[in-house]
């Protein structure tokens, strides 16, 4: 068995057991290995240590957990494992900004650390044969765009650090974003309203720590005289594409999101030595009976290309 197997049974026993006591000894026996080396290897791998870990995934089932405010915040804490109700505040404010009591006054959207899937770090998959874990499908296949696409919506910066790809925790900023582009959408004249919605992260974009993100749909012309809005254009050309399905859209937006991108610049992309321009398009299908489906879009490098920026995006 593969090391990162083994760790993986611990990470799936973690979550069977977050209301109760977890000791690193019993973790450690389930690897197979010393409390040192189990504590290092779960570390390298998980990309975290194991308290901190457990922690933020106990805060993850709480936050969602304080939505029901019939139940006291008490009562929530103890049920996830924390001692006291200050133990619960001061672990959540510290990951989220915010305290419990806020959070459950004006509900916003959280970056929330996700249970991982480690056989997404070390299997690799041909382009157009699907990849199934326990909560995702992907496949990578390759699109053409022969004439540009224009799209129109909102537009913000994010810090890096915030990015919501299950490795951080803190205010959902472009969560956020949707929202507001979704209570706006009707009125914004220039949008095809059934079409297909995107989102767009804009690395090359960065000031002061922070990247673009970019929300919309099909544009009906190429300039938004709207001062609220943006436009962004998706360039023709050749692309790689990560196509994936979950149960339900909000798996589908938020672990199974954070999921296809790690796989995909992670593993797919690092490991045949593919270099893309620094953005990537999210694009969002209709919402199935039978689950959700996503496409994550990036376009490889070429080194003609090298200097051309393939997108833009303009107020």
């Amino acid at each position: 068995m593969h090391a990162w197997e083994q760790i993986q049974k611990t990470v799936d026993y973690i979550e069977d057991e977050l209301s109760e006591e977890i000791q690193i000894e019993t973790l450690a026996h389930m690897a197979g290995l010393s409390r040192f080396y189990f504590q290092r290897l779960f570390k390298r791998l998980v990309k975290r240590p194991v308290n901190e870990y457990i922690k933020l995934r106990r805060l993850a089932r709480a936050s969602a957990a304080l939505t029901d405010t019939d139940r006291r915040i008490v009562d929530v804490a103890m049920d996830f494992g924390f001692s006291s109700h200050e133990t619960f505040t001061r672990a959540f404010k510290e990951a989220y900004g915010i305290t419990p009591e806020e959070y459950r006054a004006v509900p916003v959207r959280l970056n929330q650390i996700y249970k991982p899937e480690l056989l997404l770090n070390y299997t690799m998959i041909d382009e157009d044969v699907p990849l199934i874990t326990n909560s995702i499908v992907i496949e990578i296949t390759r699109k053409k765009v022969d004439t540009a696409q224009i799209y129109a919506g909102l537009s913000a910066q994010v810090p890096i650090s915030q990015a919501p790809v299950g490795e951080a925790t803190g205010i959902d900023i472009p969560g956020q974003l949707w929202d507001a582009f979704h209570r706006q959408k009707v009125d914004m004249p220039h949008i095809v309203q059934d079409s297909a919605e995107i989102g767009v992260s804009m690395m090359g974009e960065t000031e002061n720590e922070t990247f673009t993100y970019f929300v919309g749909g099909a544009s009906k012309s190429n300039t938004a005289d709207d001062g609220h809005m943006t436009t962004w254009q998706l360039a023709a050309g050749e692309y790689v594409v990560c196509c994936f399905e979950a149960e339900n859209v909000e798996t589908l937006t938020t672990q199974a999101l954070g999921k296809a991108i790690s796989y995909l610049f992670g593993t797919w992309l690092a490991k045949r030595g593919l270099v893309t321009h620094s953005f990537s398009m999210e694009k969002y299908g209709k919402p199935m009976p039978d689950g959700a489906y996503m496409e994550l879009w990036v376009m490889p490098v070429h080194l003609k290309d090298m200097e051309k920026p393939p997108s833009e995006v303009a107020s």
